[in-house]
């Protein structure tokens, strides 16, 4: 009797590059291209593939995932994955990629020519010269030689951002809580805080992802510091900027001009930015090139065959670089160390160059890697939306952060424990966690208060002075706004000293009463957490 070995089969629900489709055959799959469908069309197919590629127009509900009973992964040929249900694929055990870097150049070329634009007016003027008018003397540009740049975010993109400017002879200085100085000097640029970027830079460029720590980064305030006459462009994502502020600070003039390709709301077909003058807008064109569309589709071929053929993991967002043997043991550790991860990430700030992840007792002996991937991952989530466990290490050293990994076999007060240690301007800052039962994961001290919690959800974190009441204040404050209360974890130094408290809330904690919760008497620190 002759064994038949079924191959896996993939389909390509968006427009991409014929070589995608060559890829996956070479490398033993079945593949079809089927684009265009409705939902309804794809929910109605999705049952007969192991593999599904996409690009932005396909939508991966949890409707299309119930309906993919043969799923295994899910590639998306760019960065974005919002258009995938990614917490619902990972409960159906599916694993979502995505392909980060293949379309750096692209954008950060769209970043120099929406520059260069502003600088000369280019579009405004092609307009009016195309329209029969010759308004020669109504664009006065000005020279980009022996300008500042200001980069906000030094990452992948904004380093190619960098070189680009360097040899149009611009002088380039950077804001990126990542960046230290060894890397500043590789890459030829000054570091310089916000504030100092937004008084001294002529030109602004943002390269950040769109986070809580980053949303509105270019605030009415932080636009109101800047350097007057300063041209701000924006290819990174909408959100970065207070749309309302940039076109009232545009037509006061103190922002000579603006150039977007993205949005807060998309697509932008109405927005208050639309005709304001010197206002240049694409629509989100930062990957619109041949050369990009090619690269990322070709990576997420290969990714695919390769997890579907021979079960190698490469840039997914839900699932790390495990072999089939350590996955069930490592389990448990891998989320206490994403969750450590995360609370130091949210909770340390400053210029974070050194982190250190310590394995003691029993987990001493487990595969370290993944476990790093881990914490980098929640670490560095609070500052780029396309981390994940695999590719964490290397962002963290594309970013010049000394990663270093501490084994100590030696059992202390805990069977097994984590301990998370970032060095901050001031001072170094510990977290550590461990398994109840071996497979509940436990918070049990946060900068050097003992402390017990389970990290999940929506959480409101408080440092405060020890004193009879606080408690009920709290508990009063959130009553009062609505805010259901799950579990109060209380830790402290010493009586009457700084405590620490961890409410688990029900839903997440609006900025204005975390400002509230500040004003209370007794509180040193309020932050909202989410994990």
């Amino acid at each position: 009797m002759t064994n038949v070995t079924t191959k896996p089969r993939v389909l390509i629900s968006d427009k991409m590059d014929p070589n995608a489709a060559r890829i996956f055959e070479e490398r033993g799959c079945d593949v079809d291209v089927i684009t265009g469908e409705t939902p309804e069309e794809l929910i109605a197919r999705i049952g007969e593939y192991d593999g599904l590629a996409i690009r932005s127009s396909t939508t991966v509900t949890p409707a299309v995932l119930d309906a993919a009973t043969n799923l295994k992964v899910i590639g998306r040929a760019g960065i974005g994955v919002d258009n995938v249900d990614i917490p619902y694929a990972s409960g159906k055990g599916v694993v979502v990629m995505n392909t980060p870097f293949g379309n750096s150049i692209t954008t950060a070329e769209h970043a120099i020519a929406m520059v260069m634009a502003l600088a000369r007016q280019i579009p405004m003027a092609d307009v009016r010269t195309q329209a029969g008018e010759w308004p020669k003397k109504d664009f006065m540009g000005v020279e980009i030689t022996g300008k500042t740049l200001g980069l906000i975010g030094a990452g992948n993109i904004g380093s190619i951002v960098a070189s680009r400017a360097l040899g149009l002879k611009m002088k380039v200085i950077a804001f990126d809580p990542f960046l230290t100085e060894d890397r500043a000097v590789e890459m030829g640029v000054e570091k310089v805080d916000l504030d100092g970027l937004l008084e001294r830079a002529d030109f602004i460029t943002l390269h950040t992802p769109l986070t809580d720590q980053t949303r509105n980064i270019l605030s009415r305030e932080n636009l109101e510091k800047t350097k007057p006459g300063v041209r701000i462009v924006n290819c990174a994502r909408g959100g970065l900027i207070d749309e309302a502020a940039l076109k009232d600070l545009l037509e006061s003039d103190h922002i000579a001009g603006a150039a977007l390709d993205v949005f807060a709301q998309e697509p932008a077909k109405e927005n208050p930015l639309f005709g304001t003058k010197n206002f240049i807008c694409t629509p989100h064109l930062g990957a619109s090139t041949t050369e990009a569309q090619v690269n990322v589709a070709l990576q997420v071929a290969e990714q695919l065959a390769d997890y579907l053929v021979n079960g190698g993991v490469t840039n997914a967002l839900n699932m790390p670089s495990l072999s089939a043997e350590e996955a069930p043991k490592l389990k448990p550790y891998m989320a206490l160390a994403e969750n450590l991860g995360s609370l130091v990430g949210q909770l340390a700030h400053g210029n974070l160059t050194k982190i250190s992840i310590e394995r003691e007792g029993a987990a001493a002996d487990l595969n370290g890697k993944p476990i790093t991937g881990a914490v980098l991952a929640g670490f560095m989530r609070q500052y780029s939306d396309t981390v994940n466990m695999v590719n964490a290490p290397y962002l963290a050293k594309e970013r010049g952060m000394e990663v270093r990994e501490i084994r100590n076999e030696k059992e202390g007060y805990y069977n097994t424990l984590l301990r998370v240690t970032v060095e901050t301007e001031q001072g170094n800052r510990s977290v550590a966690g461990t398994l109840f039962g071996s497979e509940a994961p436990r918070l049990v001290n946060i900068f050097g208060i003992g402390i017990e919690a389970d990290l999940t959800g929506h959480m409101l974190y408080i440092v405060n002075e020890d004193a009879p009441g606080f408690i009920g204040r709290i508990g009063s404050l959130l009553g009062a706004n609505g805010i259901n209360i799950g579990n109060f974890n209380l830790g402290r130094r010493e009586g009457g000293g700084e405590a620490v408290l961890l409410l688990s809330v029900d839903q997440a904690i609006p900025e204005d009463l975390v400002q509230e919760a500040s004003a209370l008497e007794g509180v040193k620190m309020v932050k909202a957490l989410t994990f």
